[in-house]
């Protein structure tokens, strides 16, 4: 009876033992299955390019220069008496700047007027010598040779008072000289000649300069290719010039683009560009150092696509796409510029493609992946996930 007993114990671990061999292999087949590569497709996020208009921006390094500016000089010598404005001061054409001492050329210009004055009495003379020969030359009471002189005379008595009126007129305007006025609106700057010096001796003497800066000229350089990859970009619309501060914060007038020269300067290898801006509170100063970020037209049938998706290699820049048939594939790209989170590309995608955007880690040419829509706020639980997996 104990013999039988023992032999039913021994079979109840043996059954024991068996259905957990059992379990073990099935265990086994399933990690198998796994292993065998038969995992879903990794998920990877996408966004669906399409053809659209973007603003063709070029950010350039530019100079500003007055609109206007004119050398204020002594156009007659003389001795400089005074100034007359204030140095830096906003001035109106035609305002009174600085005298010349007028004594000597009021003395000139007596000295003309007294000379036109003598010029005249001799004129009537000849004049009325002239006329009394006229009168009796047909009677043969004066010969032909008087006639002749007569006349002569006449005329250039009527030569010399025309020469001694111009004289008059010359004198008169040396004397307006001395008062030396603004040619046009604008800031006056800095005296360059102390009263007390002889100015205008020879040269004209450069007294002062006044700069119209109601509006200001910005002037900046483009390289050759940047002007033809300007070119040959399907562009449209007006041409916007926007000025950043020396201190990196946007001037709040936008200006134009007025001037590209046809030349390119041998010393550089650039184009010059110039734009205006309007400056009525004339917070802007010739001669500053700008950044230009020039808007040089609209560029039709350009892509978009976020900086997060282009890749670089050896070969240039590229995208992974999603196809039609589930799988990932390789597409080189031309970069033109980047325009705050996102690419310009100008060739490499086509409208539909699904470019990825995130998951790129997990993909391989050739392989499935499944695309879902990609949004900044999937990227940033993307990158916050490894850090969450448990450790070891």
């Amino acid at each position: 009876m104990a013999r039988k007993l023992g032999s039913n114990g021994t079979n109840a671990r043996i059954a024991t033992v068996f259905a957990v061999a059992i379990m073990v292999a099935a265990c086994g087949k399933d990690d198998a299955n796994a292993a065998g590569g038969q995992m879903p497709p990794p998920e990877v996020g996408v966004v669906t390019v399409r053809p659209t208009t973007v603003p063709l921006v070029k950010e350039l390094v530019g100079r500003l220069a007055a609109y206007r500016s004119a050398d204020v000089r002594a156009r007659v010598p003389g001795v400089l008496q005074r100034r007359v404005y204030e140095e830096g001061s906003d001035v109106k054409e035609g305002q009174l700047l600085f005298v010349i001492d007028p004594a000597p050329l009021q003395a000139a210009l007596g000295q003309a007027m007294a000379s036109q004055a003598s010029a005249q009495a001799n004129y009537v003379n000849a004049r009325t010598a002239a006329e009394r020969a006229r009168n009796l030359a047909p009677q043969k009471f004066i010969s032909q040779s008087d006639l002749d002189n007569a006349l002569a005379t006449e005329r250039s008595a009527a030569a010399a008072l025309q020469a001694a009126k111009a004289a008059v007129d010359a004198a008169r305007i040396n004397l307006g000289y001395a008062s030396v006025r603004s040619p046009i609106n604008g800031r006056a700057g800095k005296q360059q000649v102390t009263e007390g010096a002889l100015v205008g001796q020879g040269d004209a003497t450069l007294l002062t300069t006044v700069d119209q800066i109601d509006e200001m000229y910005v002037n900046f350089s483009m390289s050759v290719d940047e002007l033809t990859q300007v070119r040959q970009a399907n562009t449209s619309g007006k041409r916007r010039v926007q000025v950043l501060l020396p201190d990196g914060s946007p001037y709040k007038h936008d200006g134009s683009l007025d001037f590209s020269a046809d030349t390119v300067d041998p010393l550089t290898g650039a184009v010059a560009l110039r734009a205006i801006v309007p400056n009525p509170e004339h917070l802007l100063l010739p001669g500053t150092f700008v950044t230009v970020r020039a808007t040089l037209g609209m560029q039709n049938n350009a892509f978009r696509v976020p900086a997060l998706a282009v890749q670089r290699d050896v070969q240039g820049s590229y995208v992974m796409v999603v196809g039609k048939d589930g799988k990932v594939a390789r597409k080189n790209v031309a970069t033109q510029r980047q325009e705050g989170a996102d690419w310009v590309v100008g060739s490499g995608v086509a409208p539909g493609d699904q470019v990825i955007v995130s998951g790129l880690q997990r993909v391989q040419p050739g392989a499935p992946a499944k695309a879902v829509p990609w949004t900044p706020e999937k990227k940033a639980a993307d990158n916050a996930a490894p850090a969450a997996q448990p450790q070891g």
